[in-house]
């Protein structure tokens, strides 16, 4: 007969072996957050970039099966419920897509994309853009100097 330590790995493998035993882990997590949550702080609002960063965020998790990660993602975002649609995303992107790049989420193609340029010796020159309302400045943050 089994004894109860012996049921308890038999049930731990399981679950592992299916996936369901991180599942179930990364769904705990979310609830614990969700609890922790304190609702009657207001969160700043949601900028577009930020919406178009959770989106590309978010694309990538469901793509992957992070499905959790993505429900918290999405609840403590304030990210509407519903994803963008993707030809949307593509557009204030600025990205045309060919019918291979639709198959994955458009931060693939956007990392693909950096990585293979080889314009200015391989390197992306990246301006500095005001940041959302809400968010740390770079008074906020301590340079090298500091």
């Amino acid at each position: 007969m089994a004894t109860i330590t012996e049921l308890k790995c038999a049930v731990r493998e399981t679950l592992e072996s299916r996936g369901v035993l991180g599942q179930l882990k990364a769904r705990i997590r979310a609830e614990v957050f969700s609890a922790l949550d304190d609702q009657r702080e207001p969160r700043p609002p949601l900028s577009h970039e930020n919406l178009l960063i959770n989106e590309l965020i978010r694309e990538y998790l469901e793509f992957n099966k992070y499905r959790y990660t993505a429900s918290v993602l999405t609840a403590e975002s304030g990210q509407p419920e519903v994803p963008l649609d993707r030809q949307f995303l593509a557009n204030e992107l600025k990205v045309t897509e060919d019918a291979s790049s639709k198959s994955v989420p458009l931060l693939y193609g956007l990392v693909g994309h950096f990585m293979n340029n080889s314009d200015n010796g391989g390197k992306a020159f990246l301006r500095g853009a005001p940041l959302p309302t809400g968010t740390a400045t770079s008074n906020t943050v301590p340079g090298p100097d500091a």
